[in-house]
């Protein structure tokens, strides 16, 4: 069963909208499911609808919805694209994590569900990284997350598992930022780094010329797995 939802901000004052999916029975756990820059378009809803069959609560918070709710993009479109590329611009990060920490509170107090995962996808696995250092989410997970390089003096606070899938190609993650990455967090006790020799940004998409079946399968199992173990 799937719902258009208003999640109350950490404030109270408005209400953050949100696409769920809710699975037959009584969840598993729940997974937040953190949109690209194209905002909660097919692709996204399908990532949803497919953690709900899993038998998780799956829920995809709007993050541009202070800048225009319901952005719906289609990445295979340029002119969409540079539109997707302005509202991440414009996007207030600090903001967009503690949007996400209000999702996370209301998945455990309204919905009862304690166990929750973060999987975010290019700038929404930027917020994943943001998620794991900032908030007390069970376990993260980053598809080609953006400027992790310039957020490693935050890793001392990575309590939880975190995991991050690294394309050696991405266009929008240079191969630098990725070595930094990697320098700074190979040794961490929490945190997995999974790399895609030759697989370029947007790997894991679910429509669209981006997608490589092979790598976004391998990618969607180890996410999958590690979910299973961390958060049931």
């Amino acid at each position: 069963m799937t719902s258009n939802t208003q999640i109350p901000t950490l404030s109270g004052d408005s209400n953050i909208p949100a696409y769920v999916a809710r699975p037959e029975g009584t969840p598993r756990g729940a997974i937040l499911i953190h949109q690209e820059v194209f905002g909660i378009n097919k692709g996204i809803r399908k990532k949803t609808d497919d953690w709900a069959a899993r038998g998780y609560l799956a829920v995809a918070p709007d993050a541009f919805w202070r800048q225009q709710p319901g952005v719906d993009l289609d990445a295979d479109v340029p002119e969409q694209f540079e539109q997707a590329i302005a509202f991440m611009m414009a996007h207030d990060f600090d903001q967009g994590i503690r949007d996400m920490e209000a999702v996370i509170h209301w998945i455990r107090r309204d919905q009862g569900v304690a166990k929750v995962g973060f999987v975010g996808f290019c700038m929404g696995g930027r917020v994943a990284y943001g998620a794991a250092a900032r908030t007390d989410v069970d376990a993260s997970v980053g598809y080609y997350g953006v400027m992790i390089d310039q957020m490693l003096g935050e890793k001392h606070a990575i309590a939880n598992p975190l995991m991050l899938h690294i394309p050696t190609a991405d266009g929008f993650v240079p191969p630098e930022a990725q070595q930094v990455m990697h320098e700074g967090l190979d040794d961490h006790a929490k945190v997995t780094l999974h790399d895609y020799d030759g697989l370029d940004h947007g790997f894991a998409a679910e429509f669209g010329v981006r997608r490589d079946v092979g790598g976004a399968e391998l990618a969607d199992q180890r996410t999958a797995d590690f979910f299973a173990e961390h958060i049931g």
